[in-house]
C-alpha cells in the first residue's frame, strides 16, 4: 500500500509523486493476537523505517542479500529439501517442544509446523494442543536482529501466533532455565568459528572444553534435550572425525552416553554457492544411560539438485524433496536419494542390520565403532570392492612387442627398396 506527503501518519512518507492520498482516517492494522517480542520488534522497524532515504524495493533488495549470503559468523541458509528431509526423519509430534539454537529464518521451526498441519490435522481442534501449538511448541534463538525479525514473521506468516523467537547467544549465555526443556532439537547452526574461552558458557565447558562452535553446539543440544528427546542436526564432517581429546570426548558421550540413531553424509555441494563443505546429518536420542547398539549410515550422493554453483534441478517438480508426489525409477534415484534416505530410516532397525557395508547404507555395532576411537566417518566403515583386472603375463607382452618391431622393420626395409 503507498502513502502519499498528505497522509495524517507521522510513520508514512512518500513513496511515488502520483500516489494518490490515503484518508486521513487510515490506522495501522491490529493484530487480535499478542505479538511475541520479535513480532513487535519487526512491527516497529517496518513502521519507523526512514523510507525517505531508501525505497522499498532497495530496502527489501538489502535485506534479501543478507539471506542470499553466507553469514559474517559461519551461516548457511539450508536448502528446504533438506529442512523437510530432517523434520520428517525426526517426526514431529502434537506435544513435543522444538527448539532450534541457531534459528535463521526459523525454516525448521516452519517445516515442523507444516508438519504437524499435515499429518495431525487435529491439532487445532483440542483446545490444550492448540494453545500449545500456538504458544509452547517452537522455540527459536539467534544474535542477528535481521534475522530475527524475519523468522518471527516467518512464523506468523505460516499460522503460529505467538512463537518464542528471541535474541540470544546461544553458545555465550547460561541457560539454567532451558536445560532439558526441549524434546526435538531441531538445528544448522554455524561452524568453522571459534570462540575465547571468556565469552563461551561456564556450563558448556562443562561437557566438553573446546573453542569450536561446531563442538559446543553439540554439547549445547545435549543439555537442551529433556531425557527421550531427538535431535536432527547437520554437523561439518570434521566432528565426525577429529582427532583432538575434545573431539573424541564428545563423540563418546554420544555414543556411550546417548543413543546414537544415524549419520546421513551428505554431498559437498549441497550448501553451494555459499560453500563446499562436507557435512552429515547427525541424529540421536538423549538417555543419559546409553542405549546405541548400531549406528546406521546412510552415503548420499544426490539431493535432486546439481552439486554446483548453480544448484539447477536435475528432475520434474513432483519427483524432488523426500517425499515427492511420483514414484522414482532406479535412474531417477540416481538424482535424488531423499526418498530412499526417508525408507531406509524406517527399517534401521531391521532390513538394515543385514545389509553388507559395500551398499549405500548399512549399520556398524557399537563395538567396532568404539575399536575405532569412536570415529564416526562413513568411509571409514563403508567397504568399497574393486573389479579384478587380469593383465597378460609379461613374457606374453614383450612376444607381442618383438612381433610388432619385427613388422615394423620390415615395412622400413620395403620402402628403402621402392626408393632406389
Amino acid at each position: 500500500m503507498r502513502l502519499s506527503a498528505n497522509t495524517s501518519s507521522p510513520s508514512c512518507e512518500p513513496w511515488a509523486e502520483t500516489t494518490p492520498p490515503m484518508p486521513n482516517t487510515w490506522k495501522a492494522p491490529v493484530s487480535p493476537y499478542p505479538r511475541p517480542p520479535c513480532s513487535q520488534e519487526w512491527w516497529t522497524f517496518s513502521t519507523t523505517y526512514p523510507w525517505k532515504t531508501a525505497t522499498p524495493k532497495a530496502t527489501s533488495m538489502n535485506t534479501l542479500s543478507k539471506i542470499a549470503t553466507a553469514g559474517q559468523n559461519g551461516q548457511f541458509r539450508t536448502p528446504r529439501h533438506v529442512i523437510r528431509l530432517m523434520v520428517e526423519l525426526t517426526s514431529p509430534q502434537p506435544t513435543d517442544i522444538i527448539c532450534d539454537p541457531a534459528c535463521g529464518t526459523a525454516g525448521f521451526l516452519v517445516c515442523a509446523g507444516e508438519h504437524l498441519r499435515e499429518h495431525h490435522p487435529n491439532i487445532l481442534h483440542d483446545e490444550k494442543l492448540k494453545q500449545h501449538f500456538h504458544r509452547g511448541m517452537f522455540h527459536g534463538f539467534d544474535f542477528d536482529n535481521t534475522m530475527l525479525r524475519i523468522g518471527s514473521m516467518n512464523m506468523l506468516l505460516h499460522g503460529v501466533e505467538n512463537p518464542d523467537i528471541r535474541y540470544r547467544d546461544s553458545l555465550a549465555q547460561d541457560y539454567a532455565s532451558d536445560e532439558e526443556a526441549y524434546t526435538l532439537v531441531l538445528a544448522n547452526p554455524p561452524f568453522a568459528g571459534s570462540l575465547d574461552y571468556e565469552s563461551t558458557s561456564k556450563e558448556l565447558l562443562k561437557v566438553v572444553k573446546t573453542k569450536k562452535t561446531e563442538l559446543l553446539f553439540v554439547a549445547l543440544f545435549m543439555r537442551l534435550l529433556k531425557p527421550g528427546g531427538r535431535a536432527a542436526v547437520i554437523v561439518p564432517d570434521g566432528v565426525l572425525f577429529g582427532s583432538s581429546k575434545a573431539h573424541k570426548e564428545l563423540r563418546r558421550m554420544l555414543v556411550e552416553e546417548q543413543k546414537l540413531d544415524a549419520i546421513v553424509s551428505l554431498p559437498g555441494g549441497v550448501f553451494k554457492p555459499y560453500a563446499g563443505v562436507s557435512t552429515a546429518i547427525l541424529l540421536f536420542t538423549k538417555t543419559n544411560s546409553g542405549g546405541t547398539d548400531h549406528v546406521w549410515f546412510y552415503d548420499m550422493q544426490a539431493d535432486g539438485w546439481s552439486l554446483d554453483d548453480k544448484r539447477s534441478p536435475l528432475l520434474s517438480e513432483d519427483k524432488l524433496g523426500p517425499v515427492p508426489s511420483t514414484g522414482l525409477s532406479e535412474e531417477e534415484h540416481a538424482r535424488n536419494n531423499l526418498p530412499d534416505v526417508l525408507a531406509r530410516w524406517q527399517e534401521r532397525n531391521s532390513g538394515e542390520l543385514k545389509r553388507e557395508r559395500t551398499e549405500q547404507s548399512f549399520c556398524v555395532p557399537k563395538a567396532d565403532i568404539a575399536a575405532q576411537s569412536y570415529d564416526l566417518s562413513l568411509n571409514r566403515y563403508k567397504e568399497v570392492v574393486h573389479e579384478e583386472v587380469e593383465y597378460r603375463a609379461p613374457k606374453e607382452i614383450l612376444e607381442s612387442l618383438a612381433k610388432l618391431e619385427a613388422e615394423i622393420q620390415q615395412g622400413m626395409k620395403e620402402l628403402e627398396g621402392m626408393l632406389g
